[in-house]
């Protein structure tokens, strides 16, 4: 295949240039990973009411999104970051569908109603005051990403790019076929991904 002459370093330079042939060679040589991100979020959003195409017009998006983006010196290669950024787009578009229908529910009620079995209205019943606590949530965040860092530098490369794709939620046979790698390698990644994880937590439990 043609793309497969070019390596994507150099694929990327002509993309910065706004060479459209260099644009089109990429998409024909990463467009399989928009099929595998599809496929994750299939049952959600058919719960929602899209379609396949609504979703690879989505996908397309986060597609163009990764390659204005992308910076040849990143941690992660080409065909990781349109993962991360193909993965992020749908996400988002599911999550605002779910939003939706959730206040088009929520405001067909009365959240002032007291509710017998409770004694208190809908307005408290689906409050929660730790995840409305801004300070909170902010504490959580910092500690979360402090930890995701941590446990990004105790990986090799290699186990860098499968991590990136496992936590988006693929599973091992997918992330084989977003890197074209034997799942067996990929599995053995993970396993060695999950003893570090394992002993980083348990540094922290005992600090």
């Amino acid at each position: 295949m043609i793309y497969d002459e070019h390596s994507d370093s150099e694929l990327f330079s002509l993309v910065c240039e706004e060479n459209e042939d260099a644009k089109d060679i990429i998409f024909m040589k990463y467009k399989y990973i928009i099929d595998i991100v599809i496929r994750k979020y299939a049952f959600s959003a058919m719960k929602f009411g899209f379609e396949y195409k609504d979703l690879y017009q989505e996908a397309l998006v986060g597609f163009t999104d990764a390659l204005n983006s992308f910076k040849d010196d990143k941690n992660a290669s080409l065909s990781t970051f349109i993962t991360l950024c193909v993965d992020r787009r749908l996400q988002n578009t599911i999550k605002k569908a779910g939003r939706i229908k959730n206040k088009i529910f929520l405001d067909s009620l009365s959240l002032d109603h007291v509710y017998d079995q409770y004694e208190i209205p809908l307005r408290d019943i689906i409050s929660d005051n730790s995840l409305n606590d801004p300070l909170i949530n902010i504490t959580k965040d910092e500690e979360f990403d402090e930890l995701l860092n941590i446990i990004g530098k105790s990986l090799s490369s290699n186990e860098y790019e499968v991590y990136k794709l496992l936590i988006t939620g693929l599973s091992y046979t997918e992330i084989a076929e977003v890197l074209r790698k034997n799942p067996k390698q990929v599995d053995n990644a993970i396993q060695r991904i999950k003893n570090k994880v394992k002993i980083i937590l348990k540094s922290r439990e005992n600090a």
